[in-house]
């Protein structure tokens, strides 16, 4: 072999070295396929568990509307799955697990009916995308009523905690129920004998409550706004810590009244389980600019809630966390399963 011979066969061995650490540092320096960007391939489905007309089903045509007029998410669409405390909703979810193309609202009812052993599903089970608001629950009665007040509500339900129907939605133990419940407990009311009823979503409790058909309805602000905007409800209290703004500055905390106790209720957003991490990324910056728009803000302020929002990690801390004390609440007033 010659010298010229000898250095080309040099060269050549370097340069196939040389490529084979390009090949290696393009190979490391590439995303894996999971991070990928992604983006919806046909129309969303954003599940409810609560009939048209209820916070939850209120709640997601918020969102629908202003992804579309924002140009965040072009097709979304609302499925309403309303009863069995949020199962039904759930296990529909669960049906499409790997499938970016489903999202339901996560209420606290994922975790009551969990805890109280009336459901099987809980945040564990699906992909936590985004903590959105919190809210607070408001006791409200028919504007002739003859209960004026929190504190005449509870003077009667001491005497008698069975004489009034209750009217919640949408399930025995779920965070309306718990928002009517501690201030009542810790007014020193026997909890366990009030009657209350659920409805498939907060409008048809408030239709019932309109109706005649019941005493009391405990609900979330955004179904009571446009009766009380009109005249039609009185509200009695508020699981607020202190008084809100605007109109409601008359209305009385439960501390207030004689019962120590407070409750905010919380709303998430959850997709099915088994999501790559590009999908729950499109998800997160879906949400993540929703919760930037001026739409947003004014839904928020307009239905009294608390802007809450945090990212996927985020949401998945604060639910572990939430469970137990949740669990405690349902353990308290005696829902929880296996409590006396």
């Amino acid at each position: 072999m010659t010298l010229d011979s000898c250095e080309s066969a040099g060269s050549t061995a370097r340069f196939m070295r040389l490529g084979g650490m390009i090949v290696t540092l393009v190979m490391l320096a590439a995303p894996p396929v999971d991070a990928a960007e992604w983006k919806p391939e046909r129309p969303v489905e954003l599940i409810t568990g609560a009939a048209a007309g209820g916070n939850l089903d209120i709640t997601a045509r918020a969102i629908q509307t202003i992804w579309q007029r924002q140009e965040i998410v072009s097709n979304t669409v609302v499925i309403n799955k309303p009863g069995g405390a949020g199962t039904i909703a759930s296990a529909y979810l669960s049906q499409h697990a790997g499938d970016p193309h489903y999202l339901m609202t996560l209420p606290m009812t994922v975790f009551t009916s969990h805890i109280m052993g009336t459901g099987k599903f809980t945040h564990t089970d699906f992909s936590p995308i985004a903590m959105l608001f919190g809210q607070y629950v408001f006791v409200s009665v028919r504007e002739d009523s003859p209960i004026k007040s929190g504190k005449q509500l509870i003077e009667r339900l001491r005497q008698n905690p069975a004489s009034l129907n209750f009217a919640i939605a949408t399930a025995i133990g779920n965070s309306i129920h718990m928002g009517l419940a501690l201030p009542m407990k810790a007014a020193g009311i026997d909890v366990k004998r009030m009657k209350v009823v659920p409805f498939k979503s907060s409008g048809v409790s408030m239709t019932n409550l309109l109706g005649g058909h019941v005493d009391v309805v405990a609900s979330t602000f955004g179904t009571l706004l446009p009766h009380l905007a009109a005249g039609r409800v009185r509200v009695l209290g508020v699981s607020a810590p202190q008084r809100l703004p605007g109109t409601l500055a008359s209305v009385p905390t439960w501390k207030e009244q004689g019962a120590d106790a407070t409750f905010l209720n919380w709303l998430g957003i959850a997709a099915a389980k088994g999501l790559s991490t590009a999908e729950v990324a499109y998800w997160e910056a879906a949400f993540a600019a929703l919760v930037k728009t001026d739409e947003w803000h004014k839904d928020l302020e307009k239905n009294l809630r608390v802007d809450t929002y945090m990212n996927s990690r985020g949401t998945r801390k604060y639910l572990d966390q939430q469970y137990g004390e949740i669990k405690g609440i349902l353990t308290d007033i005696g829902l929880a399963k296996g409590a006396n």
